[in-house]
């Protein structure tokens, strides 16, 4: 992760990743080699004193040496892993992704792999609550490519059910009829106009288009279904005469689902996530003083996350904490295990 791009500050090396920067706020960073026998002794000592292991199919370590180390140990194992691109491919959520008529496209922002940490997460957490009622550790694995299939699950039951064939449509809505993201005046937004009795009439009294008001068969959702492209370009039309925010605080005020489509740079000075201390502001010591996600469990736990840190950065405080001491710690490196 520390390797994947954009780069803050134009320096492209292990440190400035901003994914890194992002993912690994308030972590400590211990380098060990484990293909070294010193290097697996440390790893284990840390184990003994853990709650939970988190590891891809390259840990060099058998799976009873982790539970001799401590029984109580909770261990997620993540399978299955390829570059993102195949994954998503293989998954099938990609053939529903992308302009229709056109090459599929990958989601943005390495969303399907956070999606799988989501499962990770889960996991762990439930292994740890197994744990926590039976005084045992466990083993749980997560399959990427299953992770990943799941969120595949309505384009397959509306197949099974339906017969229909969920198809890319880019911007557009494939399930709802009249759904997508819409031009702005400022950019995008995206309106959700779910099919109820009477909503259809309802959403004409706040669009005020001839053309969609004069054909009153647009209120059957069979109809709506046929020509989504023509209601679809109609409101495209509409929409430009509105800023996102104009358009989605007039959208929930008359209880239709609509959000702006959010640039990081709207995020960052997002009034909720300030006020709900999403994002706090953190002293850094090259970037300065700027707004930092805080997280869940840091918020609410009242830890201050400071920055990703550097690799190895934490080894002689981990290393002190296990026992180690400095002569010990200069045989270490010596030896090649950190």
């Amino acid at each position: 992760m520390r390797r994947l791009p954009p780069f803050l500050g134009e320096k492209q090396d292990l440190e400035h990743g901003a994914y890194h920067q992002f993912l690994n706020a308030g972590k400590k960073s211990l380098a060990l080699n484990l293909d070294s026998h010193a290097g697996q002794e440390i790893f284990l000592e840390l184990l003994s004193q853990s709650d939970a292991l988190v590891a891809d199919d390259s840990l060099p370590l058998e799976d009873r040496l982790l539970f001799q180390a401590n029984p109580k140990l909770v261990v997620t194992k993540i399978h299955d892993q390829e570059p993102e691109l195949c994954a998503v491919a293989r998954s099938g959520l990609m053939s529903l992704t992308g302009q229709p008529g056109q090459a599929p496209a990958v989601l943005g922002g390495r969303v399907p792999t956070l999606a799988v940490g989501i499962y990770v997460g889960v996991a762990t957490a439930a292994a740890l609550l197994t744990c926590k009622k039976t005084g045992k550790g466990s083993l749980a694995n997560v399959s990427v490519r299953e992770a990943l299939e799941s969120f595949v699950e309505q384009a397959m039951v509306e197949y099974t059910f339906s017969g229909t064939i969920t198809e890319r449509r880019g911007s557009k809505g494939a399930i709802t009829a009249v759904s997508g993201a819409l031009p702005c005046k400022d950019g995008h937004w995206v309106i959700s106009q779910i099919h109820r009795p009477g909503r259809w009439t309802k959403f004409m009294d706040w669009v005020q288009d001839p053309e969609l008001a004069s054909d009153p068969s647009l209120a059957e959702e069979e109809n709506q279904h046929k020509r989504r492209d023509f209601i679809m370009d109609r409101l495209d039309k509409w929409a430009t005469r509105f800023t996102k925010t104009d358009l989605v605080e007039e959208a929930q005020r008359r209880h239709f689902p609509a959000s702006p489509v959010s640039t990081p740079l709207d995020l960052v000075d997002d009034p909720q996530l300030i006020a709900r201390g999403f994002l706090k502001e953190i002293d850094h010591p090259e970037f300065g003083r700027i707004r930092f996600p805080q997280g869940a469990i840091a918020t609410v736990l009242g830890n201050q996350l400071g920055p990703a840190p550097k690799l190895g950065e934490h080894n002689n405080e981990i290393l002190t904490q296990l026992g180690y001491s400095a002569e010990d710690r200069h045989t270490l490196i010596s030896a090649g295990a950190i």
